[in-house]
């Protein structure tokens, strides 16, 4: 049985296993999963992931969690918070983001997930505002951010893709601390 960091009433949100590896390398290798993504991710890029993810997540108590659906136990993919590691006008910033496969969308799992990891920013990180950012051609994730009660505040180059790609231009979104 899986140990949770948090759960929603769906989802359980965990520390990532050895067994959520090939699963997540696979999701990784979907060109419908990255299609807003400057490329696929090899399984040893995915598995370097997990670990640092991990890394995170006992270092500082959040990172992006290992995702669960808690009526069958089965990985989905992930869902939580990050300190982005590129630098912009809004960082340093705590960030909030998902990846899932393809067999979880359209079942409200992101906002879902999302709502769940705001809170526990909120609440327990005590974090003044959380940002989350998205290749402005990716509605699917926008879309999440505003069912999750984000506002948009703006649009930026991300430094980390090659400029005049055409994922370059990110849509920024943000919401503050409400409790």
């Amino acid at each position: 049985m899986s140990e949770f960091i948090l759960k929603s009433e769906r989802l359980g949100f965990r520390a990532w296993q050895e067994s959520d590896i090939a699963p997540f390398a696979e999701m990784n290798s979907d060109p419908v999963v990255m299609e807003f993504f400057p490329g696929l991710r090899s399984y040893q890029e995915s598995k370097t992931a997990t670990e640092s993810f991990n890394k995170l997540i006992e270092k500082k108590g959040f990172g992006f969690f290992a995702v669960e659906c808690l009526h069958n136990s089965e990985f989905i993919g992930f869902i939580g918070l990050n300190q982005p590691s590129f630098t912009s006008y809004f960082t340093p910033c705590l960030e909030i983001g998902w990846r899932l496969k393809t067999s979880a969308w359209n079942k409200g799992y992101a906002t879902e997930g999302a709502l769940a990891c705001l809170e526990f920013g909120f609440k327990k990180l005590k974090a003044p505002e959380i940002f989350s950012f998205t290749s402005q051609l990716n509605q699917r994730s926008e879309r999440v951010m505003q069912k999750a009660g984000m506002i948009k505040t703006g649009e930026f180059l991300h430094p980390k893709i090659e400029g005049g790609h055409a994922l370059e231009k990110h849509v920024l979104y943000q919401i503050k601390n409400p409790y």
